[in-house]
């Protein structure tokens, strides 16, 4: 009962999910991944269509600054902001002289990948699917080992307060770019 308390205290104490969109699993907050709660990182796939501007229109790749760069404009800034701040951005930066009036739709065409380490049967980074939880994510990485907790893992996530890591329980939802880390049991 105490070990059940400490997690349900601490993974409520470090809000994984920053300042996303909520969905609560139990007592624990979480955050999915689509919509307007979803901040842009390195590693994001953007597919931005410029309507009327077919030139301009194409997947573009978040870089390790948390740019992007589109021909007319150059690079600009879409890390930390959701996908319609990201539309807003690039409307601006075409509005500077390019395009009268610029009609511009930002969506996410692949999510960044998450890591997994530990005791699985393959650890490494993986392509993100929606809906993923920490029990999937092992399945993704082969299983667990025999020597495996199964009950709990450790989940770091980068949120706008820095990286934040906690004990969460294996049903706990994964989130692009989330470090995903299943402990050896001892017994």
């Amino acid at each position: 009962m105490n070990r059940r308390k400490a997690l349900l205290v601490l993974a409520s104490a470090l809000p994984l999910a920053g300042c996303l969109q909520p969905h609560t699993t139990g007592s624990i907050v979480a955050a999915r991944p689509s919509g307007e709660g979803y901040v842009l990182a390195t590693g994001d796939k953007l597919r931005v269509i410029v309507f009327g501007q077919d030139s301009l229109s194409n997947i573009y790749q978040v870089d390790a600054s948390g740019r992007i760069t589109m021909p007319l404009v150059g690079a600009v800034q879409v890390g930390g902001l959701s996908t319609a701040a990201a539309s807003a951005a690039i409307e601006t930066k075409l509005k500077g002289g390019y395009i009268r009036e610029p009609k511009v739709t930002v969506e996410v065409d692949t999510y960044r990948p998450f890591f997994i380490l530990g005791e699985v049967t393959t650890s490494g980074q993986f392509p993100f699917v929606n809906g993923m939880t920490v029990q999937t994510a092992v399945a993704i990485a082969g299983g667990f080992t025999p020597r495996a907790q199964r009950r709990y893992a450790e989940v770091t996530r980068r949120t706008i307060r820095g990286l934040q890591t906690a004990e969460v329980p294996i049903t706990y939802p994964v989130r692009p770019g989330d470090t995903v880390v299943i402990k050896e049991r001892w017994f």
